[in-house]
């Protein structure tokens, strides 16, 4: 069973930034790839960036340009560098992974902007 821990959510006012990471229990090239998502309160859950096996990055048009992922493989970990957060920005942030048929994802971080 694979399993996925994030961490680095908190309350932070808009403007700055937070980087969280996603560790997990089995190498990450073992995936296809890896990726963030968001939920905030009362909608859907968004996809936000990803990475693929071989290190190919691509971010959602809403973050392009302030959100970065990045991994380290020799740590399992990935990251969401994220700059110049907005309160829109508030969310529940979860990673997730995929392999076969099976899907696998985090307990999520929390991420609070206030304005």
């Amino acid at each position: 069973q694979v399993q996925l821990v994030e961490s680095g959510g908190g309350l932070v006012q808009a403007g700055e930034s937070l980087r969280l990471s996603c560790a997990a229990s089995e190498s990450i090239f073992s995936f296809n790839s890896m990726n963030w998502y968001r939920q905030a309160p009362g909608k859907q859950r968004d996809w936000v960036a990803g990475i693929t096996a071989i290190g190919i990055t691509n971010h959602a048009d809403s973050v392009k340009g302030r959100f970065s992922i990045s991994r380290d493989t020799a740590k399992n970990t990935v990251y969401l560098q994220m700059n110049s957060l907005k309160p829109d920005d508030t969310a529940v942030y979860y990673c997730k992974t995929e392999r076969g048929h099976s899907t696998y994802w985090g307990q999520g971080t929390q991420v609070t902007v206030s304005s």
